[in-house]
């Protein structure tokens, strides 16, 4: 296979479609080879209907089945760090874009070529544009353009679990605390205010914050309010008469965004703020059928997922979504990133279990 012209087999060991995915260069905005590498493969098989968007590639069966279940993952990677084309060193496959989430891919799009005769049927959703900036994510087009091929009962998202099974996401806000002075030469600095030294109450009050834990449908979501960039200064000589303190509020998904604002405005009061990004979390949907039953086979005890995903997006359309994948979520974007293949075996046989 050259990366020119990419020749995908989906039947292939799902270890082995994953280094050929890897291989092919899909860093977010240029996914357009690898796209048609998979939309080429997938047309293949008579049993699926395809369709392509942009830089997406959507598949689904037609079987008159009870339950639909819908497979999704990204295209996409973070910018290449010198580490495609991948590598194998024992049982550690090595490249950008093996744990996050080539791997989850390789899995999903194998069952959905292999298995032509699924217990459910599959509809599976492979985007463009996710480790980007959300407006340009190939999820919210698909949802504008082709709403009907996102209905399921459930959806399953490949993102990085180390194999586990993880309900939900949590919410995410980024506020900015504006910060004013006066501004004055710094050996005259009683005739100025400093704007930097104002931040100082709004970091004790950060660093004191007790942070709220909840349990929803047995996952335990932990929330967090951090500090995560502060800025100011005009020159080495000057007291400064501005400054901005960034904070973070990562929070569980019982809470709505206008309750998720509220809470940083409380304990933050008397400062001046902007929201800047909020995006809403996921409540697990583990009680749903399809759900419950994917858990049952994976004889698993589900967690809570730590961080957002676009499990947010489909719990937003009323429909309940997990995160199961087998790559390492801590190895994601770094420059040694890889995925034990024995994970990529294991979560075949679980999603394939569960589809059977």
């Amino acid at each position: 296979m050259s990366a020119d012209r990419p020749d995908l087999d989906l039947h292939a060991d799902p270890v082995d479609l994953t280094a050929a995915l890897v291989d092919v260069p899909s860093v977010s905005g240029e996914e357009k080879v690898l796209a048609d590498a998979v939309e080429t493969a997938l047309r293949r098989e008579p049993h699926l209907e395809v369709v392509r968007s942009g830089e997406a590639v959507l598949a689904r069966t037609a079987l008159g089945r009870e339950r639909r279940v819908l497979l999704a993952g990204h295209l996409d990677t973070v910018p290449i760090a010198d580490n495609v084309p991948s590598h194998r060193d024992g049982d550690l496959l090595y490249g950008c874009g093996t744990s996050d989430m080539k791997a989850g891919v390789a899995v999903m799009a194998h069952l959905t070529a292999a298995l032509r005769e699924p217990a459910h049927d599959v509809t599976l959703v492979l985007y463009d544009c996710e480790e980007i900036e959300a407006a340009r994510n190939g999820l919210g087009r698909i949802e504008r353009d082709l709403r009907p091929w996102l209905d399921a009962d459930l959806a399953i998202l490949g993102e990085p679990t180390s194999g586990l099974v993880e309900g939900g996401c949590q919410g995410t806000m980024r506020v900015v605390v504006d910060l004013h002075g006066r501004r004055a030469h710094s050996a005259r600095s009683w005739l100025g205010e400093n704007a930097i030294h104002a931040a100082a109450p709004v970091l004790t009050r950060l660093a004191s914050y007790e942070p709220r834990s909840v349990d929803i449908d047995g996952c335990l979501y932990r929330e967090g309010l951090q500090a995560v960039r502060i800025s100011g200064g005009v020159a080495g000589n000057v007291v400064p008469d501005e400054a901005s303190v960034t904070v973070n509020f990562r929070f569980a998904p019982d809470r709505t965004l206008p309750d998720a604002e509220a809470h940083v405005r409380s304990v933050l009061d008397g400062f001046e703020l902007r929201v800047t990004d909020a995006s809403p979390g996921a409540l697990p949907g583990l009680a749903a059928p399809a759900a419950a039953e994917f858990v049952a086979i994976s004889g698993q005890t589900p967690v809570a997922k730590y961080g957002w995903t676009d499990v947010s997006r489909f719990s937003a359309l009323g429909i309940p979504a997990v995160n199961f994948g087998p790559g390492d979520p801590n190895l994601a974007h770094t420059r040694d990133e890889h995925v034990d293949v024995r994970n990529i075996t294991a979560g075949t046989a679980t999603l394939r279990g569960y589809l059977e």
